[in-house]
């Protein structure tokens, strides 16, 4: 997925967690885990997961960062079987109760659905390899081999998702007591959610949820309207309309610094953490308003002045190249920090009760119930064992399966780096949810981009390329999944889900996912000109991806002038402002930027940036007015911004499918001087 924004993270104690869930004293009722896994679960589930595969794609193919949906999935989940319930008994007809626990297994099938829109690799490293990025890229560039090129199809790209996407869920199945009961992993995004979803079946939860829904559906409906209208401006090509509308002047907008009046970005803004936006901006004038004029001023000494925008010989390959350093600086730093931390908690026994960020001891006079409600949270989450022999054979059986399949999809990939690759995993796996537990951050994207350098310079030139690529979906899908699982189970562990049902839901939504993502893909890729410059679905991150396959092949002597010079200097800058953020007091490190937010707009542009610190700015100034309303309902506001936008995609595609062009271009230019 391109950037994975880190949620900025919270000390949770127990007491939050136990609120009542019922206002009266009746004791509640856990129900098997066979009913918490409802037939309207899994239509809700699989329509939610349609819509955000949507989603997670337009965002991975334009701009490359995706925010958290999580509570999106949960309050959409609530609303669609509350209504229909309610529907249902209106007219007299008897509707099952609806449980928090099923709450939970439909959140969790919607997660599994669209998380492997992001780490199926349909804005990386799947599409890295199509013939568009190989042209992009340039057919005479060495080391850019034609051979090393698989174009999308539909067929091979949900049998890749199958033979891959199961085995993170397989390999930390065992450990799921230790992550979530003996080490009380926090998992912030994971225990957050839990709160939500009991708040949600309280009575006073449940008003503020409607409200909730409400404020939601009122911008998804705002969202999807404005989009409508831009549409009919847009004109032919991508050069017209509000999406070019240059509200800063003409100098800026040439230097993509402009307002495009997206519903999507400024929904982000509003979702991600303030320094995430704000560091977006500041890669934006870095980048945009300082380096690169300074470097174009420099054509023809630097690099030959009549190239193409798009030659990688140029000032493009200065763009690709520092992005990749910046990237590779931040990701490296904390996939070194994390595994240092989670070793140390591994080694350090008293680390377990003392030094980790986890759950309180409760000292107060509540310790007595607190404790009777622990007890009855390991009860069920004990309760329905999903036998290790299970997990083990089901690790064995499927990495026998693509270890077999993976060399007839990518023929470089030999069986033996498949296998090697399924041997290390579920170590790198743990290191990746133990990190997640931690800090709420996932490192998937750094771990494949460290088997994509492996093994592209294990196989080499002939056909380094393609294997890398390959080989950096096999780890992304493995980490990825393994540490939504242990969140989920964390989740289901405080809504006293049962574990089985939480485990089945994740293979259900796996499964869902791997046929919904790359049908929601094809629909962009049929539609529109994906992974062109000059569309609106840039997909920066396949040009990145495939760029790194090469550099681990051919090493760094076709690079412009002065380049390897400027990556290092920002490879080492990625590396102070980590160091900075880590050991600076808080008070001065929440103003230090995240190197890996930086980088997006070097590639992309700063247009996007503009858009997510209009949202954070809104966020901002609502948090000063009224911080309470800003808490309940900011979430709501940015997701219907964001899910009205992703909804007319849909329209959007058919009406490009059938060659329908938007009737009027709107365009802006300089005044004409007599």
């Amino acid at each position: 997925m391109g950037t994975e924004t880190r949620r900025s993270t919270v000390d949770i104690s127990e007491p939050l967690l136990q609120q009542p869930t019922h206002v009266d004293s009746t004791p509640e009722i856990i129900p098997e885990w066979k009913d918490q896994i409802t037939f309207r679960g899994l239509i809700v589930s699989a329509l939610l997961g349609t819509l955000f595969c949507i989603i997670t794609h337009k965002l991975n193919l334009t701009v490359g960062i995706i925010p958290s949906l999580n509570v999106a999935a949960g309050l959409l989940g609530f609303f669609f079987v509350k209504s229909w319930t309610t529907f249902l008994e209106k007219f007299g007809f008897s509707a099952q109760p609806f449980t928090r626990q099923e709450n939970t297994v439909i959140q969790t099938c919607v997660v599994a659905c669209y998380g492997l829109a992001f780490s199926g690799g349909f804005g990386s490293y799947l599409l890295s390899m199509d013939e568009r990025t190989y042209n992009l890229i340039g057919a005479d560039y060495p080391g850019n081999r034609a051979e090393d090129v698989k174009n999308p199809g539909l067929l091979w790209m949900i049998g890749f998702l199958f033979v891959v996407s199961f085995l993170g869920l397989f390999s930390l199945v065992p450990l799921r007591k230790v992550m979530v009961m003996d080490y009380k992993l926090t998992y912030p995004s994971g225990t957050a959610t839990a709160m939500l979803i009991n708040s949600f079946h309280t009575t006073s939860g449940a008003e503020l949820a409607r409200k909730q829904v409400s404020c939601l559906g009122k911008y998804l409906s705002i969202s999807f309207v404005w989009s409508c209208f831009k549409w009919f401006f847009s004109g032919i090509g991508d050069s017209c309309g509000f999406d070019n509308f240059p509200s800063l002047g003409l100098t800026l907008f040439n230097n993509t610094f402009y307002f495009d009046f997206s519903p999507t970005y400024v929904g982000c803004g509003l979702i991600c953490p303030h320094i995430v936006n704000c560091s977006v901006l500041f890669g934006a004038i870095i980048s945009w308003g300082l380096l690169w004029p300074f470097i174009d001023a420099r054509a023809g000494d630097w690099y030959p002045a009549d190239l193409g925008s798009n030659d990688f010989k140029g000032l493009y390959g200065y763009k690709v190249f520092v992005a990749i350093a910046l990237i590779l600086g931040d990701g490296l730093y904390n996939l070194v920090k994390i595994i240092a931390i989670s070793i140390k908690a591994v080694l350090n026994s008293s680390t377990r009760r003392q030094d980790l960020p986890v759950i309180k001891e409760i000292l107060d006079a509540e310790a007595t119930k607190s404790q009777v409600e622990q007890q009855k949270r390991d009860e069920v989450f004990l309760k329905d064992r999903i036998p290790t022999w299970f997990a083990a054979s089901g690790y064995v059986g499927l990495a026998a399966i693509s270890t077999a399949t993976m060399p007839i999809i990518f023929p470089p990939l030999k069986w033996y780096l498949v296998l090697c690759s399924y041997v290390i995993a579920p170590a790198l796996a743990f290191c990746n949810s133990y990190g997640t537990g931690l800090t709420d951050w996932s490192l998937a994207s750094t771990y494949g981009k460290i088997g994509l350098f492996i093994i592209s310079s294990i196989v080499g030139s002939n056909g380094g390329v393609l294997a890398g690529l390959a080989a950096c979906g096999v780890m992304m899908s493995i980490v990825s999944t393994a540490a939504d699982l242990m969140q989920d189970f964390k989740t289901g562990y405080l809504t006293l889900s049962s574990a089985k049902s939480m485990f089945v839901s994740q293979l259900v939504g796996t499964a869902m996912g791997c046929i919904i993502a790359p049908l929601t893909f094809w629909m962009f890729w049929t539609a529109f000109e994906i992974g062109t410059p000059d569309s609106p679905y840039k997909a920066p991150y396949a040009v990145i991806y495939r760029e790194m396959a090469i550099l681990a092949v051919e090493g760094f002597s076709e690079l412009p002038k002065h380049c390897l010079a400027l990556c290092c200097g920002f490879f080492v800058a990625a590396l102070v402002l980590n160091l900075l953020r880590d050991w600076t007091p808080s008070k001065v490190s929440r103003f230090i930027p995240i190197p890996m937010a930086m980088a997006v707009p070097f590639y992309i542009g700063a247009y996007f940036a503009i858009d997510m610190f209009v949202g954070t700015v809104i966020l901002f100034v609502w948090e000063r007015v009224n911080k309470k309303d800003s808490e309940d309902y900011a979430g709501a506001v940015a997701s219907g911004l964001i899910c009205g936008d992703g909804i007319w995609t849909i329209p959007s595609a058919i009406l490009s499918i059938f060659r329908i062009d938007p009737p009027i271009c709107m365009y802006f230019g300089p005044s004409v001087s007599s």
